[in-house]
């Protein structure tokens, strides 16, 4: 059986994004049980030259919905980065799990070898289509989201691996 580049992407990006909500819920809980603002982990850092921990989720969208429009052909959202609160930042997750959603795996069928390209600040990058998913676009978004992880873990949160893994599909 092979995979397509929908079945790569989407349905990774969907499951771990419902977890990273989740994780943030979980972190929300934890602070209301503790009796302080839970808005003090949108600002967390693991160290100070590292961004934090709202910079990381919007890093993580963006890194989910960009992939979805590179490798479907079409043209991302544009999510402003201006979510300082937890309320904000989850509402940010779920209009990025409602963006997926919408696609369907048809608009991903074509070459996979077509050319995607990534601009960064300092170069542009060019992709195979299937290079993209597997080595930058999946990658990039799953550092964020460990990331985000670490930082509401590092904060008390009482999460654990099983949280970052979320439901997994058995047999």
């Amino acid at each position: 059986m092979s995979l397509s580049l929908y079945d790569v992407s989407i349905p990774t990006f969907l499951h771990s994004l419902r977890s990273l909500k989740t994780i943030l819920d979980k972190a929300v809980a934890h602070a209301e049980a503790r009796k302080f603002d839970p808005n003090v982990f949108a600002s967390m850092r693991l160290y100070p030259d590292m961004l934090p921990l709202a910079r990381q989720i919007q890093i993580a969208s963006d890194a989910a919905k960009g992939a979805a429009a590179r490798l479907s052909g079409t043209e991302p959202p544009k999510f402003e980065d201006t979510e300082t609160t937890m309320a904000e930042l989850i509402a940010r997750v779920t209009k990025t799990i409602d963006y997926l959603e919408g696609f369907k795996p048809q608009q991903f069928d074509g070459d996979d070898n077509r050319i995607v390209t990534v601009k960064t600040p300092r170069t542009s990058l060019n992709f195979k289509a299937v290079d993209f998913a597997r080595h930058w676009a999946l990658p990039n978004f799953f550092f964020h989201v460990t990331t985000t992880y670490a930082l509401l873990r590092h904060g008390g949160v009482e999460i654990g691996k099983l949280d970052y893994l979320g439901p997994i599909p058995q047999a």
